[in-house]
């Protein structure tokens, strides 16, 4: 799937933030996007997930370091300019990479107060892969990776993968799983506990039935410039 003119800008936005460089010139292109031009560019998930990752990853690097914002108020304040458009990291994330889920319903159910833009431009299927694809600067988060839509689906897969065998420990001795918590603030989306024992099976290979499931305590330490080259693939 060949990527658009709006996600090679996120593309480009994100590739700048890594390399140091000054994002402005991208800054400025995004939020003169067309809307209507960004719906029609934007008509699969597969262009929406690349998108609005990469945005994500870019413009969290950008608030924290560069426009200087607080962490009380990095996720909800609405000063990302996309489109004519000002947007949150909430609404990307919660909004429209999860499809307006109410944030701390442990994605069982909708926001009902979603804006109807928000609606429009959400993805049409939550992947619960998001969560490991997305940087929020702490040390438990995935490393921020370069998303194109005609790799994505590889990518997300990478990056499940890195995150799962970083993130995950087996305790044969006590029949233990030690799970990131991002699955229990997460549960819906991830299907419940049954789902999330069925994606340790698939993705590790590893044995969980007869296993208890715990939940490590998530690190809020800041790696802000945590890249890894090798999700580019």
């Amino acid at each position: 799937m060949t990527s658009t003119n709006s996600n090679k800008i996120s593309e480009q936005l994100l590739l700048a933030v890594k390399m140091q460089q000054s994002p402005n010139k991208l800054i400025a292109e995004l939020e003169q996007l067309n809307l209507q031009q960004l719906q029609a560019d934007l008509k699969t998930d597969a262009l929406k997930k690349a998108f609005w990752i990469n945005c994500y990853n870019a413009y969290f690097q950008i608030l924290r370091k560069t426009w200087k914002v607080n962490k009380s108020e990095i996720y909800t304040k609405k000063i990302i300019v996309i489109a004519g458009e000002k947007f949150s990291l909430d609404d990307i994330e919660h909004g429209i990479l999860r499809r307006y889920r109410y944030k701390f319903s442990l994605g069982y159910l909708p926001n009902p107060f979603a804006p109807n833009l928000i609606k429009q431009l959400a993805v049409s299927q939550i992947d619960y892969r998001i969560h490991f694809a997305l940087n929020c600067g702490a040390e438990s988060c995935p490393p921020i990776a370069f998303y194109s839509s005609d790799k994505i689906e590889q990518q997300l897969e990478l990056a499940t993968l890195s995150f799962l065998e970083t993130e995950t420990a087996v305790l044969n001795d006590k029949k233990e799983i030690h799970i990131s918590t991002l699955f229990k603030w997460f549960l819906g989306d991830f299907g419940g506990r049954k789902g999330t024992r069925k994606i340790l099976a698939e993705k590790l290979e590893i044995e969980t039935n007869g296993y208890a499931l715990i939940y490590k305590p998530y690190s809020w330490e800041e790696a802000l410039d945590n890249y890894s080259e090798d999700t580019f693939a």
